[in-house]
């Protein structure tokens, strides 16, 4: 992508057709499990806000797409779950036709909430 996009919509716009629509079930997954989240761009990519800190976010690649929980230690507590999906230091891959489950992403989302709401306290 050339220029950075100025929302989640101008991003997706730009994002093939099989990656679009699952990045934009993954979108209303985390809309509908954490309504109070911001949508903003961050790294030049679809993220998430609470509270003026980012949870996760999301992209596509050239062959796949990712979900950025924006915590390593989010990949670790989850890593039994995410066995059958790509996964590196701060990353989720997984692909169009088999996305990560909804029930899974909602537990990444309490956790980053939670461990977000730790950081503010200290």
């Amino acid at each position: 992508m050339a220029d950075t996009p100025k929302n989640i919509d101008e991003y997706l716009a730009s994002v093939p057709d099989d990656k679009r629509e699952a990045l934009e079930k993954l979108r209303s997954t985390i809309k509908s499990s954490a309504p109070e989240v911001e949508e903003c761009i961050s790294y030049q990519m679809p993220a998430f806000r609470l509270n003026g800190r980012v949870l996760l976010g999301f992209a596509a690649a050239k062959n796949h797409c990712s979900l950025y929980p924006w915590s390593g230690s989010a990949i670790i507590a989850f890593a039994d779950e995410l066995m059958d999906f790509s996964t590196s230091k701060g990353t989720i891959r997984f692909q169009p036709d088999k996305p990560i489950p909804d029930d899974l992403i909602r537990k990444i989302i309490i956790y980053r909430i939670s461990e977000n709401d730790n950081k503010a306290r200290k």
